[in-house]
């Protein structure tokens, strides 16, 4: 029986292999398509006489539906009479400040697409108006009769008594609805009506998407004669099920970066390393997180399909969510990030990228535009032959024209136009590090980077030594890690209430909610359950809270604590909880670190940059490193999925989970 770990990139789908029964890992490395799921079906259909127990992916369809537009279900918005503007309406942010012509994100739902009903809950619970059942019949059928596949139903205070919403529910199916529909007291049930309600739209126009993609899916498989259970990461690095993601599409946005974080908090363990940097760089992007005592953070607030400035997202810019994700900064700086001269003559990199298709000039794929990929290539970092163990033939003419038609505008070399590429890539990605440790207040030499993605291994020592960062590890098969990192993870499911308390007592409310997770749970997995508590608390009149975890007994020591340590003050005022969480999970076997059999290949040498300067350097296929094996840099180490280039001055130690390289100047 095989497990498999899926995850779909910019340029490459990962495929990670785990056989159960002798726990041997195998890993395989493909192009991206515009096809994700053929060429999984493809893909997986290759392992003749091969059972599968789970098909486990990340994937960026919902990500990609929003940032495009493209594809979304046209959705009905059902509210109360005089709150149908309150999602184009929003909050007081703007993206830019000074710009007298900026506008707004354009709702996702239209004016004459959102319908209202004269009833009212107060913000106790208390039913003021009923709804008219005349009114409610007479909306229902404007709905089936318009066409819509999906339907938002957000009331003001649901989040206290989702009566109302439960109502239109019910009367939407009893009236012949048969799309999708999304109640915002189960999407997201916490108070401030702006950012419910968005996430509930959210979650109603890719909801349909994400449902049709798992049915092509599983047509695919069901082809070829697989039938596996499917499994898909959330975006809190938890594993959730098919059933779940159909109706609740929102929490698979940003799950792909998510995955990379649980494998490294995974590796951390095993090292014992508590403070890690996770430094994930692939063929768009650049992530970066923080493990701190091998966790990682969590953020509630979230904008998708807006910009982005220096790493940092732009608040107003996007449709903002209410849920939990593992917080991780990223900037568009890959392996196919293009680079490219302004007006001024000033050589750039990024955003754009040139993807899977079609892909750096190195490729051979038609490519023109020179990329980050193609300076490696040239200078020597990067096999000018072929990557993927000879799978993937590089054409190093074409990446040298490609730069060289950058160089004459700039009038210098090729050589120094390709230097420049990479130290401007370089300086990007370490400003995505930057924001997740030295702006809050954390020390980056205090801590070890793990370093994965395809391109990560190739400029971890150049982004750690712009950091001061001293230790950093490349885990085995760095290029596939994210993909372990779906076979590592246990399923989970996290719940809110809303409380509002000015007391720690809550025994009572956790109790209740734990009794309705364990109901839903239980259509989810009969595995046994492990349940964490965690309280959203802040000081009275304060606008947003913080979340801390919850212990029976627990006083306000602990949140002036928690408190002090992230703002660097407490205070006197008095504490107010404003939600309990629960986080639900039920461990699944996980796979074991991936490993390397041993391989006698002779070391070469060649040319190549590193540490500002060409030098001949030692090239090294990592099958032939032994177990403890010691090596100094500048030196090059080659594998089927990336390349590591060790700096002048580090030094290489190999073990079972990896390779540890140190700055010993």
């Amino acid at each position: 029986m095989l497990r498999v770990g899926i995850d779909i990139g910019g340029t490459f789908t990962d495929f990670l292999y785990y056989d159960e029964d002798t726990g041997q890992v195998e890993v395989v490395k493909v192009m991206t398509t515009g096809r994700p799921e053929k060429a999984i079906a493809e893909e997986l259909s290759k392992r003749l006489g091969k059972k599968f127990s789970a098909v486990i992916h990340a994937t960026t369809i919902c990500t990609n539906a929003l940032l495009t537009r493209s594809g979304l279900a046209l959705t009905a918005m059902v509210t109360n009479n005089g709150f149908r503007d309150v999602i184009e309406i929003g909050r007081q942010r703007r993206p830019k400040l000074y710009d007298v012509f900026v506008k707004r994100p354009e709702p996702l739902i239209k004016r004459k697409d959102r319908f209202t009903l004269r009833c009212r809950i107060l913000s106790n619970g208390k039913e003021l108006v009923k709804i008219n059942q005349k009114e409610l019949r007479g909306l229902v059928r404007k709905i089936v009769r318009g066409g819509y596949s999906s339907v938002a139903v957000c009331f003001l205070n649901s989040y206290v008594r989702p009566k109302h919403e439960k109502e239109v529910r019910n009367a939407l199916k009893d009236g012949g609805f048969t799309g999708h529909i999304s109640l915002s007291s189960l999407v997201a049930r916490e108070y401030r009506e702006y950012e419910r309600f968005s996430t509930t739209v959210v979650n109603a126009v890719v909801s349909p998407i994400m449902g049709s993609y798992i049915d092509s899916l599983k047509e695919y498989l069901r082809e070829r004669g697989i039938r596996s259970k499917i499994l898909f990461m959330n975006s809190d690095g938890g594993i959730t099920t098919e059933e779940r993601i159909r109706n609740r599409a929102v929490l698979s946005i940003e799950s792909g970066p998510a995955a990379g974080v649980l494998a490294s908090a995974y590796l951390a363990k095993k090292l014992k390393t508590s403070k890690c940097i996770t430094f994930d760089m692939g063929g768009t992007t650049a992530k970066a997180s923080v493990l701190d005592n091998y966790e990682p953070e969590y953020t509630f607030e979230y904008e998708v399909g807006g910009e982005a400035h220096l790493g940092r997202i732009v608040k107003g810019s996007g449709y903002p969510l209410r849920l939990p994700f593992i917080d991780i900064s990223e900037v568009s700086a890959g392996g196919g990030s293009i680079a490219w001269v302004d007006e001024a003559g000033q050589l750039n990199v990024g955003p754009r990228s040139a993807g899977s298709e079609p892909g750096p000039a190195c490729y051979g794929k038609g490519g023109r535009e020179s990329t980050v990929t193609d300076a490696n290539v040239l200078l020597g970092r990067l096999s000018q032959e072929h990557l993927l163990d000879g799978k993937m033939k590089i054409h190093y003419e074409l990446a040298r024209n490609a730069i060289s038609n950058l160089s004459r505008k700039l009038g210098v070399s090729p050589e120094t136009t390709a230097s420049s590429i990479l130290k401007i890539a370089n300086s990007i990605t370490a400003r995505a590090v930057s924001l997740i440790t030295s702006e809050r207040g954390r020390n980056p030499e205090e801590f070890t980077m793990i370093a994965f993605g395809g391109a990560g291994p190739l400029h971890c020592c150049d982004v750690a030594e712009e950091l001061g960062i001293n230790k950093v590890f490349i885990p085995n098969h760095p290029g596939l890690f994210s993909a372990f990192g779906l076979l590592s993870s246990d399923i989970t499911a996290m719940f809110v209430r809303p409380v509002m308390r000015k007391s720690f007592e809550l025994e009572p409310e956790f109790n209740n909610l734990e009794r309705d997770a364990r109901k839903e749970m239980h259509n989810v997995t009969e595995e046994k359950l492990t349940i964490k508590r965690f309280v959203d608390a802040r000081y009275e009149g304060q606008a947003y809270e913080i979340t801390i975890p919850y212990q029976k007994g627990m006083t306000r020591l602990s949140f002036d604590r928690a408190h002090r340590k992230r703002y660097g003050f407490s205070s006197r005022d008095e504490v107010e909880v404003v939600n309990i969480r629960i986080k639900v999970s039920a461990s699944v076997k996980k796979a074991g670190l991936p490993a390397y059999g041993y391989t006698d290949k002779p070391k070469q040498r060649r040319e190549a940059f590193i540490s500002n300067k060409y030098r001949k350097v030692k090239v090294v296929r990592r099958e032939s490193l032994t177990l403890s094996e010691e090596l100094k840099g500048p030196l090059i180490i080659e594998e089927y999925d990336s390349t590591t280039v060790v700096n002048k001055g580090w030094r290489l130690k190999n073990s079972i989970y990896g390779m540890m390289i140190r700055n010993e100047i």
